[in-house]
């Protein structure tokens, strides 16, 4: 696991916002196709989970952004 997490931070610092935006949009599409397998039934377990996984994902992201655009140069 250790390897696969070197692996991920070495693309990210050779990527650049481009590529990182590249790849958000393919998760994104992977996200939409897998959301459309799951049953009727199932989707508002599924719409709750992903919104959780959304907000503690987006508010650390956010904190990093807001910090970055209030250095001092």
């Amino acid at each position: 696991m250790k390897k696969l997490f070197y692996y991920a931070d070495r693309y990210i610092e050779k990527s650049t916002w481009k590529e990182v935006a590249m790849l958000k949009f393919c998760l994104f599409s992977l996200g939409i196709l897998a959301g459309m397998q799951i049953p009727k039934k199932d989707k508002k377990e599924a719409g709750i989970l992903a919104f959780l996984v959304f907000v503690l994902t987006y508010i650390p992201l956010m904190k990093k952004l807001v910090e970055i655009v209030a250095e001092k140069d």
